[in-house]
Order: C-alpha cells, then sequence, then structure tokens
C-alpha cells in the first residue's frame, strides 16, 4: 500500500501499545505505537494497521489540534501500528555466541544466520560476534521485529538485512540498547552486490520505539533502505564510512534522537528517476550530523519542518573543499524548503543549496559557512523565520531574490545580498572556482522583514534591478571603494520601507530617481568616520529621523524613509550619543545628544545628494 500527501508527524510514532491495558512484562511495543489520525483495519498478521489520512497544502504551516499542514514531498509507505510482543503468537529470536535459539514459529536458523521467512511478530535478543539477522518474506503482510537487546557483529556482510518483505517494521524496545557491527568488507554471492549497509532494507522500511541503536558501518552506508525510509522515534547512534542514512525514494525523519557521523553524506535521497521521489522532510525529529560530504542531500527536495537540526561538514566554515566536493549543509537539487524547526549549520560549502528554489517561511536558522549562507541558482524566497548568518563568503545568493517578511542578520566576507545566481563555487577555502553568475538579468524585491547587513564587499549587490515597498535594510560596510553599500545594474525602484546604508564613497548609489515614489538621500562625507560613530539625520525642527552607528567605517550613507519630504529642511550630524534600544546598530526610543552639525540641507528631488560620493561604477547614484 502506497499513499500520496502525507505529512509524518512525530507523535505518529509515539509508544503506547499496552497488552489487555497492561504493560508487557518484556517491556516491548508497548513503546512504540504508530499512534495517528488514522481509520484501522487488521492485516494477516493479526496486527491493527494504521493508514494516516493527513492532507498537506505546500508551504503552509498551520496547525490545527493534532493536524498541521506541511509541502507535498510525494509518495510516503503506510505506518502502521506496531503489534504487543507480549502474546503467544510472538516468535522469539535469542542469540549467544554461536548459537542460535527460536522459541516460535517463521524463522529458519542455518550456522549463525538467522531468516525470518513469513510475515508476523517477532523479537530478538543477545549477543554474538558474528552472526546476522536476515528478513526474506515474500508473502503479503508486514513483518515486526522488535529490537529487545540485541548486540551483533557479522564478519562476512550485513548484520540485519531485509531482503524482501512487504513491508518491515524495526522497533527499539523501551529502556533496551542495541548494537550492530558490520565487516570491513562484505562478502557476496555471485552476480550479487547487496546489503551494501550494516542495516540495509531492500523495501520501505519504518523504525521507530523508544530504545537505543548503535549502529557501526565499517563497509558502506549506516541504516539504508532502497525504498522509502520512515524514522520514527528512538535514540540512533551511527557511524558510518559513507552515508550515514539513505532512503533511495524518500526519507522521513519524524521523530526521535538521531547522530550520524559519516564520510560521504549525513542523510541522503537519490532516487532520479522519479520527481515525486528523492526526498528527505525532518518533521520532528532531533538531528546531529557531522559528515565528510553534504550534510542532508536529496536528488528533489530537502524540507525541515519541524524539529533540531545541527549540521557540520568537513572541518567547518574554516575548512578546506576540493574542487570536486561538495560539503553543503542542506542541498536539495531541486528544492529547500524551511517552515519550522531550529536549525544551525557549520559549514565549508553552501549552508543551504540548491539548483532550484530555496523557501524559507519559518523556523530559527544559524549558518557559519565559508561559502554563501544561502545559495540558489535561481529563486530565494525568505517570508517567514529567523536568519542568522554568522560567517560567510555572501550571505544570500540568487538569480531573483524576494524578502516578503522574517528577521535577517548576516556577516559577509563578500557580498551581503548577491542577485546573480548560477552556480556555486565563489568563496571559501576552494581548489579551483565554480563558475561565475548571471549579469544584468537578475531581481531583487523587498516588500517586509527586516535585514542587516554587515559586508566587506557589497552590501547589496544586484545584478540587474531592485524593489523595495516596504520592510527595514541596513548596511555596514564595505570600507573599500571598488565596492558600494548599496550596488545595482540597472534600478533600484522604492516605493516605501527604510534604508540605511553606510560604506565607501567610492561606488555609492542611492535607490534611483527613475520610477521611485519614495524620496531618498545620498550623503558623502570629506572625510572617513570610524566605525560606530553615529549618524544621525532630523529634521531643522528636531524631529528625529534616524540615529544609526555603523558596525565599520564610513564616508557615505543611502538614506530612504517615508518620512522625507520634498521641500523639508534637514540635518545630518556625526558622532555625540544616544540612549534608547539598539539593533544592529539601529537606535529607537531614546534621546540623541548631538556630535558635529555636517550640514543642513532641504530635499529638492526623488534623489536629493548631501556633500560629494565618488561617483564610481554601478548605478551612477540613482540617476542624479
Amino acid at each position: 500500500m502506497r499513499m500520496t500527501r502525507i505529512l509524518f508527524l512525530a507523535s505518529a510514532l509515539v509508544a503506547t501499545a499496552a497488552c489487555d491495558g497492561e504493560s508487557s512484562s518484556q517491556g516491548g511495543v508497548a513503546d512504540a505505537t504508530a499512534d495517528v489520525i488514522a481509520s484501522d483495519a487488521v492485516d494477516d498478521t493479526g496486527a491493527t494497521t494504521t493508514t494516516t489520512d493527513t492532507t498537506t497544502t505546500e508551504a503552509d504551516t498551520s496547525t490545527t489540534g493534532t493536524d498541521t499542514a506541511s509541502t507535498d514531498t510525494g509518495t510516503v509507505h503506510d505506518v502502521v501500528t506496531v503489534p504487543d510482543t507480549s502474546g503467544s503468537d510472538v516468535t522469539l529470536i535469542h542469540f549467544a555466541g554461536a548459537t542460535i535459539t527460536v522459541e516460535g514459529s517463521g524463522v529458519d536458523i542455518s550456522g549463525t544466520v538467522a531468516t525470518i521467512y513469513q510475515p508476523g511478530v517477532y523479537r530478538a535478543d543477545g549477543t554474538s560476534s558474528d552472526a546476522r539477522l536476515v528478513i526474506d518474506s515474500a508473502a503479503d503482510g508486514t513483518v515486526y521485529l522488535t529490537l529487545a537487546g540485541v548486540d551483533l557483529t557479522s564478519a562476512t556482510n550485513a548484520p540485519i538485512a531485509i531482503m524482501s518483505a512487504d513491508d518491515a517494521v524495526l522497533v527499539l524496545e523501551d529502556g533496551t540498547t542495541n548494537r550492530v557491527t558490520d565487516a570491513q568488507s562484505y562478502v557476496f554471492a555471485d552476480g550479487e552486490d547487496e546489503p551494501n549497509a550494516a542495516v540495509f532494507s531492500k523495501d520501505d522500511l519504518t523504525l521507530t520505539g523508544n530504545g537505543t541503536l548503535v549502529v557501526t558501518a565499517r563497509y558502506n552506508d549506516g541504516v539504508a533502505s532502497k525504498d522509502g525510509l520512515v524514522i520514527g522515534g528512538g535514540t540512533l547512534t551511527i557511524d558510518a564510512v559513507d552515508d550515514g542514512i539513505r532512503g533511495k525514494d524518500y526519507v522521513v525523519l519524524a521523530g526521535g534522537h538521531i547522530v550520524v557521523d559519516a564520510g560521504g553524506d549525513g542523510v541522503k535521497s537519490d532516487n532520479a528517476e522519479d520527481t515525486a521521489l528523492g526526498y528527505v522532510s525532518v518533521e520532528g525529529a532531533s538531528l546531529e550530523i557531522r559528515a565528510g560530504a553534504d550534510g542532508i542531500d536529496a536528488e528533489t527536495e530537502v524540507a525541515v519542518l519541524a524539529g533540531t537540526v545541527d549540521i557540520t561538514t568537513g572541518s567547518g566554515a574554516g575548512g578546506y573543499v576540493a574542487s570536486d566536493a561538495s560539503l553543503k549543509g542542506l542541498k536539495g537539487t531541486a528544492s529547500v524548503l524551511v517552515s519550522g524547526g531550529d536549525i544551525t549549520l557549520d559549514t565549508a560549502d553552501d549552508g543551504i543549496h540548491s539548483n532550484t528554489s530555496v523557501v524559507i517561511s519559518g523556523g530559527t536558522i544559524t549558518i557559519a559557512t565559508g561559502d554563501d549562507g544561502i545559495h540558489s541558482d535561481a529563486d530565494l524566497t525568505i517570508n517567514g523565520g529567523t536568519l542568522d548568518i554568522t560567517e560567510c563568503y555572501e550571505g544570500l545568493e540568487g538569480l531573483d531574490l524576494v524578502i516578503d517578511d522574517g528577521v535577517i542578520r548576516l556577516e559577509a566576507s563578500d557580498d551581503g545580498i548577491n542577485g546573480a545566481g548560477g552556480v556555486d563555487g565563489s568563496g571559501g577555502t576552494w581548489g579551483p572556482p565554480g563558475g561565475g553568475g548571471s549579469s544584468g538579468s537578475a531581481t531583487f524585491t523587498m516588500t517586509g522583514g527586516y535585514v542587516a547587513v554587515n559586508a566587506a564587499g557589497d552590501g547589496v549587490d544586484i545584478n540587474g534591478s531592485a524593489t523595495m515597498s516596504g520592510g527595514t535594510l541596513t548596511v555596514s560596510g564595505p570600507t573599500a571603494s571598488n565596492n558600494g553599500a548599496l550596488d545595482y545594474d540597472g534600478t533600484f525602484v522604492i516605493s516605501g520601507g527604510l534604508v540605511v546604508a553606510a560604506g565607501s564613497s567610492g561606488m555609492a548609489e542611492a535607490p534611483s530617481a527613475q520610477g521611485s515614489t519614495q524620496r531618498s538621500l545620498l550623503v558623502g562625507f570629506t572625510t572617513t568616520q570610524s566605525a560606530g560613530t553615529l549618524f544621525h539625520l532630523r529634521t531643522a525642527a528636531g524631529q528625529e529621523l534616524v540615529t544609526y552607528a555603523p558596525a565599520k567605517q564610513y564616508q557615505s550613507v543611502a538614506f530612504s524613509s517615508p518620512d522625507l519630504v520634498v521641500g523639508q529642511s534637514y540635518q545630518v550630524y556625526v558622532g555625540g550619543s544616544a540612549t534608547g534600544s539598539v539593533s544592529d546598530g539601529l537606535y529607537s526610543g531614546g534621546q540623541y545628544t548631538p556630535g558635529t552639525l555636517y550640514q543642513t540641507f532641504t530635499v529638492t528631488s526623488t534623489v536629493t545628494t548631501v556633500g560629494s560620493v565618488g561617483g564610481g561604477p554601478g548605478g551612477g547614484g540613482g540617476g542624479f
């Protein structure tokens, strides 16, 4: 059975099952029931199956009761209610060194390999230094396997391998620690190359419960499914020479605490044949990843809807990235969606990356990276959430950039916001660089939100045109005259919002006169002002418009506000002191004690120049 447009809630796999109203004496799967909004049926093993019936809509994160809307992430296998393991119909499998004993039916023993060959309910425990647990069930129906304190090492292959099953559910029994360690090299039958992970499935796999699973993958991947993989609970610690968690069709992380140390990707889905598959969705899990390649890598979409994600790739933000390597945090080739959760990324490569589309609509994101904070070759949209990019080469990069809402702070060693798009590879401690970006066709649209940029290069660099109708944009930097706080090729049309952009004077620009309905200023100083020196603008009558302390030294300030009025006289002060609250250098709710009066002037046109600026390359100061 398969269904589409499903959201897996973390609560959907919380342990609640009991036997006749009492806790299981074996502690078993009274700790792992998929308790979802569902209609129940009984499958041929006697276990209750639960089919979820949750409808999702793209980028809708509203919550009503226990229903949460999500992005459409394609097809997901059904989640089933895990049966109790204390009944007489449960088959018990015991490992003790080279000996395997079975109480019940459905299991064949051949040497140190126990093979489950039919659907049913099974429970395994014990220790062996060279044994395997295989599921090879051709019949319709689900195989439920509870790990109740197993410690299995295989000298030749994968300790747990699901070679055939209609559906397989692995349950981590409450209060137990389970360990699997595979061989460093596998022995395959002629013509075979599977399994290829310490915990492997050729079919859909669900892993849940409240116990612990420790996976040491010395051959290749840690936990892998050739179809779909859903993790709904438990504590997982995975150490893998290649990928930590892999589901070819999809990986859904709905619950549990997951720690991955991987030589390759931390979490990966790589189905490139079906555009509805090949995705990774984080929907409530707590995830810690240290990866030698990408943190989360999806052929189609990476979606973070809820939970906690902490990713380090390579040596972190200061690490080296070879020209043929990828060490990104969240990478969705088709798209990346973040609508919730708490995300921390420390990456040698881009923090968040897509070849096509990135949408941030919620959540809290902190990024330190050696390259771009968020990069899209095409569309980058931010309409909610809190984003703090503490270290990067360029902060936000895309061909078409849209900011509708959210709180964004970023510190960049080059451009803060770069409207260019194209392939990445432009920053960090890299080998030979990648390709460049587009020139002249990029767009930047800001309708709301709060953006504070601290940049060594251009504060906002648009290889095309910009439009602003709302929100707050502040810029500190650059200090070098070959960059500007605002830098655009076409026009910067402004009809609303607040802009305070301080930087060098060589390429200083204000928003455009052409097309703008809101007034702007470009103030140039004869000498460079020290970092932290207050810039204060008020009417001649003393009404404050702005008090701003740039984080870098500056010789020009571009300013635009609905409060600027043609025919009104204003005064510019530098220095002095201010009280009140301060956010990213922008003061509010206090008093300004005057420093030095720089100039008194009258706004006479859409863009008014005060003092003189360098007039370097770019938009020519907005056409004035």
